[in-house]
Parts: structure tokens; sequence; C-alpha cells
């Protein structure tokens, strides 16, 4: 019993020491800070930029589906659609949205886009000096394959034998 509850407690260990869980909860912690600051804009500039058209509170635009619309003695009378919130509900995603694209997502991608560039051309360097080395190699390959074969690539001896000794005066006694 006591090794299930150590291979439970270190499993537990392994899976809160990864980095895919620390990733996930700084990234949780930055949303809700990041969170304050998107409603700080949309209520110090968004509702008062809408405000100039008519209340500075969206929240105070709704329409009135059925009946009059009005509070009498503390209970509402009819059906209000409250399409304000909803608006400022859309205004406060999309600004959000965009915050995170234009100062994480876009710079992100950029900055990984140039970084494949510049692997892509190492690795198109490194493929060409290994090809070169390699053809070089195969050059070799060649000249010793030919010199083994008596030829000698076409210089008329053999490595190491002397003057007269090659193919060309072996058979010849004119």
């Amino acid at each position: 019993m006591t090794e299930k509850k150590v291979g439970v407690l270190e499993g537990f260990k392994t899976f809160l020491m990864r980095g895919n869980v620390i990733d996930l909860a700084v990234a949780v912690v930055i949303g809700a800070a990041f969170t304050q600051v998107v409603n700080s804009v949309v209520k110090g500039v968004i509702n008062p930029l809408v405000g100039a058209f008519g209340t500075k509170n969206l929240d105070a635009y709704s329409s009135c589906l059925k009946g009059p619309c009005q509070v009498v003695n503390g209970q509402a009378e009819g059906i209000r659609i409250l399409w304000g919130s909803v608006l400022g509900a859309i205004l406060t995603f999309v600004i959000t949205a965009a915050v995170v694209y234009f100062l994480i997502v876009l710079p992100m991608s950029r900055y990984l886009a140039r970084k494949a560039a510049r692997d892509a051309a190492k690795e198109g360097t490194k493929e060409v000096v290994e090809l070169s080395e390699l053809e070089v190699l195969k050059e070799i390959r060649d000249a010793l394959v030919a010199q083994s074969r008596g030829g000698g690539a076409g210089t008329g001896f053999a490595p190491g034998a002397g003057p007269g000794s090659g193919p060309s005066s072996a058979g010849s006694s004119s």
C-alpha cells in the first residue's frame, strides 16, 4: 500500500512539474490581469466614446419586447432585451482579441518566421557543404577504384610503380 501512495504522489509531482502545466498556470494568471486592463479600457475609453452618442453606460441600452418596460414597486414589468450589455461584451471581446493578436501573436509569428528562415538558410549551407564533401569523397573513391584496376585513371602508371612499368610498356616490345 505504501508503494501505491509513493507512486501516486510521485506521479502527481511529475504532473505538476511538467512544463505545460506551469505554462498554463502562468497564462491563467496573466489572463486574469489582462482582463482587468481590457475592462478598464472599455469602461474608460470605449464607453465614453459610445456615450458621446448616447449614454456612457452600455448596459442602459435596451429595447422592450412586450408590454411597458418599467419598474413598479421594485418589480420589473414587461420583457426587456438588454442589447447594450451584449454590445459591451462583444466590444470587450474584440478589443481583447485585437490586443492579443497585435501585441502577442503577430510579433511572435514574425519572430518564428525569421527564426525558421535563418534555420533553413543554415540547413541549406550545411547541405551544400555536405554535398560538396560528398562529391569530393566520391571523386576520391572513383580515383582509387580506377587506380586499383591498374589504369591509374589515365595517368599511365599505377601508384608506387616506376616509369616504364605501367600497362603501356608491359606488352609492347616493338
